[in-house]
């Protein structure tokens, strides 16, 4: 049986980084997207706890409550269910995830998709995010299989070449209405035909 091996924001939920730097300079509206990523990526990579993040870029008060206002504008695609019944009964199912520890689990607890996967690879647990080849070595050795066994899906270019040079099939989630030379879907039907029908 093949695997699917789909990422997470910019797939199943809406990108979080077209809401997290609008939600920071509503706050703090001098801090640019440097000031900002120079913190979200130590999260993503287990550097930082997430309520950390927080207190980094200056936040004060209840850090929980601010995170869950932040996280709850993060919004699930809806369609991701329907899919994910159809597709399990073809492929194996697998989540790759640039993501803190504790904001991944507190999405995937709210959204109840955790159920839904074989394998789930978070990079703030692995202490490594992509592009780094590690990570996806890491999902394939959960997995029990190689990368010509699987396809991989994500919504930015740079990850898709990482998982393309590894041998995976890569699809693009093109949710940022952007040119890709290889396959290219707009919703979870259209992935699903195209996963059905390969």
């Amino acid at each position: 049986m093949k695997v699917v091996i789909l990422d997470m924001y910019g797939v199943i939920l809406k990108d979080s980084e077209g809401g997290f730097i609008p939600f920071v300079n509503q706050t703090f509206p001098d801090l640019t997207r440097a000031d900002i990523y120079q913190y979200w990526d130590k999260a993503d990579v287990g550097e930082l706890a997430s309520l950390d993040l927080f207190r980094e870029l200056g936040f004060k008060g209840d850090l929980a409550k601010i995170e869950k206002e932040y996280l709850d504008t993060v919004k699930i695609d809806e369609s991701f269910y329907e899919f994910a019944k159809i597709i399990k009964k073809h492929y194996k199912l697998a989540l790759l995830s640039n993501d803190s520890s504790e904001c991944s689990s507190y999405l995937r607890d709210k959204y109840k998709i955790n159920e839904y996967f074989d394998a789930i690879t978070v990079s703030g647990d692995v202490k490594i995010k992509k592009p780094d080849s590690r990570i996806f070595t890491l999902t394939l050795d959960k997995l029990g299989c190689s990368a010509y066994d699987c396809i991989y899906v994500d919504d930015r270019e740079f990850n898709l070449e990482a998982a393309k040079s590894f041998g995976m099939d890569t699809v693009l989630f093109n949710t940022r209405n952007v040119q890709y030379e290889d396959k290219t879907v707009n919703n979870f039907e259209e992935l699903a035909n195209i996963l059905i029908n390969s």
